[in-house]
C-alpha cells in the first residue's frame, strides 16, 4: 500500500499492477472457511448446505470454489492404527462422503490439521509426526485443501514441523492446495513458497473489529512483493457478515482483502483496480493521481465502480467522497 502524501493522510490507496504476463496462472479460488462464524459448531449438514448455497446463490460461478472445514471435525483421539477419525457424531457419513459431495456441484472440500500434537482447540489431534498418514488419508477422501495451523509445537522449531509437512505433502497430496497458518511469526512470506506452499499467512488471527482488521492489511501490506501466481499472502480470513462492523467496514474489508491479490498478480490489458480507502472518522475527498497508479499523466480511462456498479470517463486522476471508514473501488481501463 502507498500512503497519501497528502498533510491529511486519509488515503491508502492500493496500486494495480503491470499488464499480464503471457502463460501466467491463474489466482487460487476463493474459498468459504467454517472458522470464523461457527467455530467448533460443525457439522457434516453445516458443509452441505454451504457447498449448496454457494451454488444457489451463484456465488460459486462468480469463483467461490473451496468449501473449507475448520478446526473440530475429527474425534479426540486417533484410531487404533494411528488414523484420524471423523466426529461420529458431527461426520457420521464420514468426510470421503462429503467431498463426494461437494465435488458433486463442481466444487472443492478443504480440511484442518496442525503442525502440533493437537490442534488449536485441544479438541482433535494434529499431525505432528503423522505428516504422511494424515497426507494419504487426506488424499483419499478426496481432500482439496489443508489448512496447517500452529498450535501445541512440542517445543519443536517451526521450520522443521512444517518442513515435515511439506515434504509428506509432496510425496502424497500434489494435488492439495497446501495453506501454511503459521501466523507470521517466523516471516514464512520469505520461505513458504520454497516448501510447496501455496498461501501463507502473514498475521496473527483476525477479530470482527476495525481495529483489528486494519492492522491485518497494514501488516499483510510489507509481504505484498513475495506473493505471486501459485503462491498468495493470507492476513486471515474475512469476516463479513459476522456482525462486528459497519457495511461501510465490511464494503472497505472486502476491497482490501480482494485488492490483496491484484498484488500478487498482473491485470490484462493494462488495467488498473484502485482503492480509495477513508481510514478516518469523518467524510474526505479521496484523490488518485494517474502518477501514484503507475498510468500516464494524460491517460483517458474508463473507470468501473465495482460497488456502484457504474461506469464514467476519466482523465488524469479520480477523486470521490467517501464516507468514514468506506471506500470506493475501481477498476480502470485505458481507452
Amino acid at each position: 500500500m502507498a500512503r497519501a502524501s497528502s498533510p491529511s493522510l486519509l488515503l491508502v490507496l492500493l496500486v494495480a499492477v503491470a499488464a499480464a504476463v503471457a502463460g501466467a496462472r491463474l489466482p487460487v479460488d476463493a474459498a468459504w472457511n467454517s472458522w470464523n462464524h461457527f467455530y467448533c459448531g460443525i457439522s457434516e449438514g453445516v458443509i452441505r448446505e454451504t457447498a449448496d448455497a454457494l451454488i444457489n446463490t451463484g456465488l460459486a460461478k462468480l469463483g467461490y470454489k473451496y468449501v473449507n472445514i475448520d478446526d473440530c471435525w475429527a474425534e479426540l483421539n486417533r484410531d487404533y492404527q494411528g488414523n484420524m477419525v471423523p466426529n461420529k457424531r458431527t461426520f457420521p457419513s464420514g468426510i470421503k462422503a462429503l467431498a463426494d459431495y461437494v465435488h458433486a456441484k463442481g466444487l472443492k472440500l478443504g480440511i484442518y490439521s496442525d503442525a502440533g500434537t493437537r490442534t488449536c482447540s485441544n479438541k482433535m489431534p494434529g499431525s505432528l509426526d503423522h505428516e504422511e498418514q494424515d497426507v494419504k488419508t487426506f488424499a483419499s477422501w478426496g481432500v482439496d485443501y489443508l489448512k496447517y495451523d500452529n498450535c501445541n509445537d512440542a517445543g519443536r522449531n517451526v521450520m522443521e514441523r512444517y518442513t515435515r509437512m511439506s515434504n509428506a505433502m509432496k510425496k502424497y497430496g500434489k494435488n492439495i492446495f497446501f495453506s501454511l497458518c503459521e501466523w507470521g511469526v517466523e516471516n514464512p512470506a520469505t520461505w513458504a513458497r520454497g516448501m510447496g506452499g501455496n498461501s501463507w499467512r502473514t498475521t496473527g488471527d483476525i477479530a470482527d473489529n476495525w481495529d483489528s482488521m486494519t492492522s491485518r492489511a497494514d501488516q499483510n501490506d510489507r509481504w505484498a512483493s513475495y506473493a505471486g501466481p501459485g503462491g498468495w499472502n493470507d492476513p486471515d480470513m474475512l469476516e463479513v457478515g459476522n456482525g462486528g462492523m459497519s457495511e461501510a467496514e465490511y464494503r472497505s474489508h472486502f476491497s482490501i482483502w480482494a485488492l490483496a491479490k491484484v498484488w500478487a498478480g498482473p491485470l490484462s490489458g493494462n488495467r488498473k483496480a484502485v482503492v480509495l480507502w477513508n481510514r478516518q472518522g469523518h467524510q474526505a475527498t479521496i484523490t488518485a493521481h494517474w502518477s501514484k497508479v503507475g498510468l500516464l499523466v494524460s491517460a483517458a480511462v474508463t473507470a468501473r465502480d465495482l460497488w456502484a456498479h457504474s461506469s464514467f470517463f476519466a482523465q488524469g486522476q479520480l477523486s470521490a467522497s467517501v464516507a468514514p471508514h468506506d471506500c470506493k473501488m475501481y477498476i480502470l481501463t485505458p481507452k
